[in-house]
């Protein structure tokens, strides 16, 4: 499953040199963090509503929107999805109130 997100992340920072016009995900570039981050919540919401409501499609469906934005996001700071694959990783066996004891601390 890992590699649908290695692909999308490989297309993402190919489409940071192509022509905005052409490029949905360019034009997003384009127009720079705050409307990247605008679509992030956006996606967020829409996501919070589908996950309300009965039709489970539609949270799939409003869940890949944000993991996409999200992914176009990561991107445009130079991350990627093995980034966050890598925290969760180091996270997994903690104790969720202990990792975030941890955080404070640092």
């Amino acid at each position: 499953m890992s590699d649908v997100l290695t692909q999308l992340a490989k297309e993402l920072e190919q489409r940071k040199s192509a022509d905005a016009s052409s490029s949905y995900v360019a034009s997003l570039y384009a127009k720079g963090l705050d409307t990247i981050l605008k679509k992030v919540g956006e996606e967020a919401a829409e996501t919070i509503i589908a996950a309300k409501g009965e039709d489970k499609n539609a949270l799939v469906y409003e869940t890949a929107d944000l993991w996409f934005h999200t992914l176009v996001m990561l991107a445009d700071q130079g991350l990627g999805p093995d980034d966050v694959l890598n925290e969760l990783q180091r996270r997994f066996g903690l104790s969720g109130l202990e990792e975030k004891a941890s955080r404070k601390s640092k």
